[in-house]
C-alpha cells in the first residue's frame, strides 16, 4: 500500500473547489474556486470565475505577499552568493608591500 492511500489520497492533485455563485449589482454572476492544499485540508483561494453577458472570464487570485518574499529571497540569495565571491577572491587589487629578495 503506498502512503498516499495510506494517507486517503487518490488523485495526484486535489480537485477544484466551487463556490455558491453570487449575482454581483451590475449583472455578472462570480463563483469562487478554491484549490485544497496536496497534504494539508487548508483551502488557498485559486480565483473567480466572472459571467457577464454570457462569456465567461477567469480572474486568478494573486498572493502579492508571496510575490514580495520570493523577490526578498532571491535578493537575499544574490548578495550572499556575491559576497561569498568577493571573499573567495576580491576584485580589488592586492596593496599589500612586497619586497623584493
Amino acid at each position: 500500500m503506498a502512503i498516499r492511500e495510506r494517507l486517503g489520497f487518490t488523485a495526484a492533485e486535489p480537485a477544484p473547489v466551487y463556490g455558491e455563485p453570487f449575482e454581483t449589482a451590475d449583472g455578472a454572476i462570480v463563483i469562487t474556486v478554491a484549490r485544497r492544499g496536496v497534504i494539508s485540508p487548508v483551502m488557498r483561494p485559486a480565483g473567480v470565475f466572472v459571467v457577464r453577458d454570457g462569456a465567461a472570464t477567469w480572474v486568478p487570485a494573486v498572493d502579492v505577499n508571496r510575490i514580495a518574499f520570493m523577490g526578498e529571497l532571491i535578493g537575499l540569495l544574490a548578495a550572499v552568493i556575491t559576497g561569498l565571491a568577493i571573499l573567495r577572491r576580491p576584485p580589488w587589487p592586492d596593496l599589500g608591500r612586497r619586497t623584493c629578495d
